[in-house]
């Protein structure tokens, strides 16, 4: 699918033509359309190719005059998928006075500029249009984290009661997420870097300190990854012992329970044998093999109470 928009002020609207000044959104192009960008726009078949491999790092490439930027963008993943939230490449070609956004999914970011919900910044700037989007995937990639936090927060809290391993398995998946939030965000901030470096995005001032503000903030989100990655290990580390000492803590109990309730059907069964037996002759005999049942089983509690197995 391809999509162009034109506009100021983060105001677009949708055009038919490509001009000076055009956005083109492109999303799981076909081989048709791919041809159609190669030959309309000279978009080399390689970024192409690049942009749609979801195994792309982030990178800069220079090919017959065009310019690839290619960034990996965070996204949440279905409810059943095995990790809440992943890392899908971008790829912005820059070539003449078009700039071309590819990607073989959907994604936020990209719904937000389309949506006009980021101000500031227009559709013939192609440097400012690039700044911002790595603006907006740094503050995603924050807010993804944030909410990773909260997750591991609330089952921190189950995980102290719990003997199963249902909630292990939910900090397996948000570890998935964070290994893989953190192999982005660091190719991100070796192609940014080399923007910075290079001077590809202008040596306009207030650009240069857009990127310098997107560098650090990537920075942040790596420090916090790595934070989060750490403190998500030892927790699972943790808490697996803490289900296992839950899990004998039940046996235990369950063992000493056991025990107690063996006592009774002890006594009963000496007393149920077809033996001379002390105190048989006695009027209240069952009421005292009773009292000796309690009396066992009394002492039974009491011991496994003092040896906190109780």
């Amino acid at each position: 699918m391809i999509e162009m928009f034109k506009g100021e002020r983060g105001r677009l609207q949708r055009v038919e033509e490509i001009s000076a000044g055009v956005w083109v959104n492109v999303q799981d192009p076909t081989p048709e359309e791919i041809a159609l960008l190669h030959t309309e726009l000279g978009v080399p078949r390689d970024f192409v190719i690049s942009a749609l491999d979801v195994d792309e790092q982030a990178r800069y490439d220079r090919d017959e005059g065009a310019q690839l930027v290619l960034l990996r963008l965070p996204y949440e993943e279905t409810p059943d998928a095995d990790f809440p939230f992943g890392t899908m490449p971008i790829g912005i070609i820059l070539d003449g006075d078009a700039v071309v956004t590819i990607s073989r999914s959907p994604n936020d970011i990209i719904q937000d500029f389309i949506n006009g919900q980021v101000v500031g910044w227009s559709t013939s700037k192609h440097n400012r249009f690039i700044l911002q989007l790595l603006s907006r995937a740094a503050g995603r990639y924050l807010r993804y984290l944030r909410r990773i936090n909260r997750e591991v927060d609330m089952l921190e809290d189950k995980l102290q009661r719990s003997i199963r391993n249902a909630e292990l398995r939910q900090l397996l998946r948000f570890q998935k997420s964070l290994i893989y939030f953190a192999t982005a965000l660091k190719s991100n901030e070796l192609m940014m870097e080399r923007l910075q470096r290079g001077g590809v995005l202008g040596r306009q001032e207030e650009d240069q300190d857009l990127l310098e503000d997107v560098i650090t903030e990537n920075q942040q989100a790596i420090e916090m990854v790595n934070i989060s990655n750490d403190i998500l290990s030892n927790m699972m580390d943790a808490f697996a012992s803490i289900i296992s000492n839950n899990l004998n803590t039940v046996m235990k109990f369950l063992a000493s329970v056991t025990i107690i309730l063996t006592l009774p059907g002890m006594v009963a069964s000496f007393y149920g044998m077809n033996v001379k037996l002390p105190m048989q002759n006695l009027p209240h005999a069952f009421v005292m093999t009773l009292v000796i049942s309690a009396i066992l089983c009394a002492a039974a509690v009491a011991i496994f109470v003092k040896r906190d197995w109780l």
